[in-house]
């Protein structure tokens, strides 16, 4: 019996992780099935919160194989689909790819807590305080010295990798919260937001009839 490839996912609004995985995954080709975990799940509404490092979502699921750490996700599937080119097949790049999604794995705690992922919301002016500007700085020229070196539109080359899987969810917090950005992260953000694969996850986070109230307030 053909075991099927499932993706546990929380809510396509507010996220990040979730859409992260999805992506990945999107990327590498591999027909799947979507399971949505309820908006009143408590460890769900944890984990979008910051208050919990549940390990319920995302979760891959592939031919027996369970792996639920978004960026272990990615390395999972760069293994098993090589033709996707998940990662840059030079060595040199491939550090370079992998050493940008840890530090997006594991750092801009601050940009986290203050810009949190909501799609369907929209601040004009919203007041970004040092800590997360110094994350955005960082990010920012984490995409400029990535588009300089590599050519773009994605941030390495012409197709997009797990980095762009990882960065993709800022893209979405910087329009949320209309982030001034450079003329080379303005396009960035308008390439990835262009992709087919945001375009579907976009459209349904749009009509995704719960709301987190904590996540609605402007900070």
């Amino acid at each position: 019996m053909v075991k099927r490839t499932t993706l546990t996912i929380s809510s396509k609004n507010y996220s990040s992780w979730s859409l992260r995985g999805w992506l990945m995954l999107k990327f590498s080709g591999i027909p799947f099935e979507e399971l949505q975990v309820e908006a009143s799940n408590v460890d769900n509404r944890a984990e979008l919160l910051l208050l919990s490092s549940s390990i319920l979502v995302p979760r891959l699921e592939h031919e027996g194989c369970t792996v639920w750490d978004t960026l272990a996700i990615g390395e999972y599937l760069n293994e098993v689909a090589p033709q996707a080119k998940l990662l840059p097949a030079d060595p040199k790049q491939r550090a370079h790819c992998r050493s940008i999604c840890g530090e997006m794995h594991s750092g801009f705690a601050s940009l986290r807590a203050s810009l949190p992922m909501n799609l369907k919301a929209h601040f004009d002016s919203f007041k970004i305080w040092s800590k997360a500007q110094m994350d955005i700085d960082r990010i920012t020229l984490i995409w400029r010295d990535c588009l300089q070196t590599y050519g773009g539109p994605y941030l390495f080359g012409q197709a997009p990798t797990l980095a762009d899987a990882m960065f993709a969810p800022v893209v979405t917090r910087f329009l949320t919260y209309s982030v001034a950005l450079d003329e080379p992260c303005q396009h960035y953000c308008t390439t990835i937001m262009a992709i087919p694969e945001m375009q579907e996850w976009l459209e349904a986070a749009l009509g995704e009839p719960d709301d987190i109230e904590e996540l609605d307030v402007e900070f």
